[in-house]
This record gives C-alpha cells, structure tokens and sequence, in this order.
C-alpha cells in the first residue's frame, strides 16, 4: 500500500479474499469492462450534456495519457476540488488509470483546509475550477504552490461558455504550471500494470474541530463496497440515480451512488448540489440557494425519469414543505436514501407518501462502515432505525467509555471494521492511535444502540468526541 497506510492484518485479508469480497480488480478496470458490456448506453447526464459509457472510457482513456504527459507519476496525489460535473468522474478515473492517486476534495474547502490536504499529501497537482462562486481556486492553488515546492501542475476547470484567464500551458514564478483541464487529450499508451491492493484514491473524515484527515481507499475495498451496496438497493440497468449530494461524498460516489450505477449499467445524472458552497448548512440555505435546490431536484427527477437518489436530512425536511406546492413529476423515484442523521418518524412518514416511493435511511462512515434498511424490511425499521451493516463481515461494536460492549438496547460509541472499513487514516500515526482500538476498530465518535433485530439506532454525536460529519 501507499507509504502512510495501515494495511489490513494478513489474515483479514485471506478472508476476504475468500469469501469473495476483494477480486483483484482496479476500479479503473472495472470502467473498461463496463464500457464493453454497456458501450451505447447513457452513463452520465449533466443539464444537456449526455455521455455514453464508451465515450466516457474513451475520455478517462486519453485524459490519463494526458496526465502522464504532463509528468504526473504512479502514485503520486493530486487534489480534486470539482462541482458535479461530467468532468469529476473523468478526471478521477483518468487518475486511477494513470497510477496517480486523487484525493477528493469537497469543493466548499477552502483554507486551512485545501492548503493542509495539499501539505499532509504532498500532492503534485490541483483540479479546481477557475472561478467558483465568486471564489478564486486557481490563485489559492497558485499561493499553496508558493508555499509547497511539490505542487507543480494546477489544471483548471472552466464552466461552458468560459474561457481560462490562464490561457493554454502557462508557468508561473515558483514553477508551477497551469492548463485548462479541457486541454488534457492525448493518444492513449500502454496500459499500466496497476494492483488492486494499491490505494486507488483518498478521501476526507471531516471531524468537527479538526482539520480533515485522510481516508485510503483501495480498489478492492471500494469495489466491493459499490458492489454490494448496488446489489442491496436492487440496481439495475434500467435504473437512474441522481446525485443532487456533492458527487465526492460518501454516498454519491460509491454508496451505491454515481459508480455503483455505473456498474450496473444504468444512469447517473449529476445535479448542482447546494453543499458545495461555504457556510450552507444541512436545510441547504446558503444564500437562499436552499430553494433552488429544490426546484431544480424536482425538475431533474421529473426530466430524467430518476429512480433513485440520495438526499441529506435537511433537504428532505424542506422537501416536505416544498412538494405540496410543486408541480413536478416524482412516478419513476423507487427509493430515496436519507443519508445521515434519522428523521422524525412524522417527518419521515410524509415524505415517504408525498414522494410516493420507499425511503432509506443510511448512515456511513468516511472510514467504510454503511449501515442501510434492506427493500423487504418493515415500516416500522425504516421509520425506527438505520438498519444493519452492508456486509455480512461487516463487525460492529456498541460500546461504554471503559471500552466494554453495553447490553443490548443501551447507548454506546459505535465501532466498526471490516471489508471496506480502513485500519487507518492516512499519514496520521498519533491520531490513528486513539481514532482505532488496537483490534483495528474505528472509534465512530456517534452515539448508537441496537435494537433485537440487529438493526442499528444512530442516535447523535459523542460528547466530547468533535462527532463527524456522516452526512456526506
């Protein structure tokens, strides 16, 4: 693994590799075999932009030769910092199949945030947008690279209609090179010979009070993660999945998200998401863009004929306000995820008539872990609970302040390892130190209890623990 990452002791990984979990297979990979099986079908949809799966292989395909062009290495970090555009799916797979390793940024990060993931990665390049929300990226990245000599290429993501200030390959006083990121197309080369053990990208724990630590994901784990969670919600190819969350989240990525539709075949449409501007909080008001958001989900559900989508509690509270008023065509949504904290139940219940369709709640960890209600459970655990771990080897513990397991039904810090559960954070030893018991737990810092069924309550976050931010 990465140099900085704590591998799963050997054992584990013979057992997960027996009971079939991890197949060796990298994500990009994966990408090519479902270009082959599905090459004509829509794989992404933004606004009027439509991708097949071929032409999205075939992009991943020359972007990553671009990037290789331009001097990025196997292994190797860059930052992603990209809204929910066509573009952030390409670019991390481009990524992933040139060796380098994309560290996902949510695109509200600013400082300290970006410049401390820059500096605890050593991160070699940038993808951002130009000018976000009348935020300059481009000039943040020019001041990190000041700072960092190993930041040296800042490719530049330009919104429809726009063109880069940057101009085509510019170099800057500390050597840092800029470039559009439209500009990145080149034959591809020999394919590389990459393992599926390798970490195949990073993403953040955003602890309160803290700045974000690092998360190594590797092929195998997450692999099997989309695998499973695809298979639990029942996708299939006819299926549409939007991603109105920030697509580098927990859930809209991979849970089963934008590439468990992937491979399946099906659709993922990438919508605006409210959450990539600074200062909204979960009811998604940020500059009174709460209300568009909604409207805009509504006409993307309608439009595209969605049938399943992930939404945080606060978007789904002012759903229920907004839905009695909307004039919106919601006949095709299966299931809504609610990804985070639970509803009321009469919160809940509304909603679940209002849209006319199933919910489920789902709580996951940055880490790994994701706890879901299964299609066939009763009303009452999908009112009452968050449901049960994703995978049978998935183990959880419910524990007091001393460390010991609390009876069944009491409250206790929820711990977690498994399959696609990491043993560490990235380049952080002291931290990992108290954030993993010495089984390879992580330590969640939420309060939960479980029920005798076996279904997990996540009842809020532990005092005193910073808690974490498990809505993404």
């Amino acid at each position: 693994m990465l140099k900085g990452c704590v591998p799963w002791p050997e054992g584990f990984v013979d057992r997960y590799w027996a009971a079939g979990h991890w197949r060796g297979c990298t994500l990009d990979n994966l990408l090519r075999d479902w270009a082959l099986q599905y090459g004509p079908r829509t794989a992404l949809v933004h606004g009027g932009t439509r991708l097949t799966y071929a032409n999205l292989n075939r992009r991943v395909d020359r972007m990553a030769a671009a990037f290789r062009l331009r001097g990025l290495r196997p292994g190797q970090r860059v930052v992603v910092q990209l809204p929910n555009v066509p573009e952030f799916v390409i670019t991390v797979f481009a990524l992933m199949r040139a060796g380098v390793v994309p560290v996902l940024c949510p695109l509200s990060y600013r400082a300290p945030q970006v410049p401390h993931i820059v500096r605890v990665t050593q991160a070699a390049g940038y993808v951002g947008p130009s000018v976000r929300h009348g935020f300059d990226h481009t000039a943040m990245a020019a001041g990190i690279a000041a700072q960092w000599p190993f930041l040296r290429r800042v490719f530049t993501y330009e919104e429809p209609g726009t063109s880069s200030p940057y101009g085509g390959l510019t170099t800057d006083p500390a050597g840092c090179q800029y470039s559009p990121l439209a500009a990145l197309d080149s034959p591809p080369g020999p394919q590389l010979a990459l393992s599926a053990d390798e970490v195949a990208f990073l993403e953040l724990a955003d602890r309160t009070r803290e700045l974000p630590l690092l998360v190594p994901r590797t092929h195998n784990d997450y692999a099997y993660q989309v695998r499973a969670a695809a298979e639990l919600v029942g996708l299939a190819g006819h299926d549409v999945y939007l991603a109105a969350l920030s697509a580098e989240s927990t859930f809209a990525f991979g849970g089963p998200g934008i590439v468990g539709t992937l491979s399946v075949g099906g659709t993922a449409v990438l919508a605006d998401s409210v959450h990539d501007v600074p200062g909204a909080d979960d009811d998604g008001h940020a500059d009174g863009l709460g209300g568009q958001e909604s409207a805009a989900w509504l006409s993307a559900v309608g439009r595209e004929r969605v049938t399943i989508t992930s939404l945080t509690p606060g978007c789904a509270r002012r759903l229920v306000d907004v839905l009695p008023a909307a004039q919106a065509d919601l006949s095709s949504l299966r299931l809504v995820q609610i990804c985070g904290e639970a509803l009321p139940r009469e919160t809940a219940e509304r909603l679940s008539a209002r849209l006319g369709c199933r919910l489920q709640p789902v709580f996951g960890l940055p880490e790994g872990l994701l706890v879901m209600t299964r299609p066939e459970d009763p009303d009452e655990t999908v009112l009452a609970t968050h449901g049960r771990p994703l995978s049978p080897d998935d183990e959880i513990r419910i524990v007091d302040a001393d460390g010991q397991d609390v009876p069944e039904g009491e409250p206790g810090e929820l711990l977690a390892r498994g399959p696609y559960t990491v043993r560490g954070h990235y380049r952080e030893p002291d931290r990992n130190a108290l954030a993993f018991t010495p089984e390879g737990y992580v330590r969640s810092g939420v309060l939960a209890r479980r029920d005798p069924a076996g279904n997990v309550v996540v009842t809020g976050p532990l005092e005193g623990a910073g808690g974490g931010r498990h809505d993404r």
